[in-house]
């Protein structure tokens, strides 16, 4: 198990998803359904959404209007240092790429900005195997 994956969900509780689909069939709707269902705060960043998993989505991580404490990435390993970006100007946390995404770009521009890094994990995996729940 990832030490720093485990202790990310162990410490943080509100997660921005960037990348959430609108289409249950896919991993980056039930992933964050399945955080959501153990008490995590999900809020969608997506591009062309109103709502899903009944939270309003946003279109960009600027946009949203309360604190983030961790992104997650369900977007391609191309596009993840532009939303490590992001997360920095927005004062988040953590990044966690989902399993299937990396980055090396993305991982210096958190690291060197303080944010501490997971990539090619499943963090819905994670949680269920460190059997964390958020009340």
């Amino acid at each position: 198990m990832n030490e720093t994956a485990e202790r990310i969900l162990r410490q943080y509780r509100t997660i921005a998803v960037v990348g959430l689909s609108t289409n249950p069939d896919k991993s980056a709707h039930s992933v964050p359904a399945a955080m959501q269902a153990a008490g995590f705060r999900v809020i969608p960043v997506h591009p062309s959404a109103e709502s899903i998993l009944g939270e309003r989505a946003y279109r960009s991580l600027a946009e949203v209007p309360e604190p983030v404490e961790v992104v997650e990435v369900f977007r391609p390993s191309p596009e993840a240092a532009d939303v490590a970006r992001a997360a920095v100007e927005i004062g988040a946390k953590a990044l966690w790429l989902q399993q299937g995404i990396a980055s090396a770009e993305a991982r210096t521009i958190a690291e060197e900005a303080g944010l501490d890094y997971v990539e090619d994990i499943c963090m819905a995996v994670v949680r269920s195997i460190a059997q964390i729940k958020k009340d």
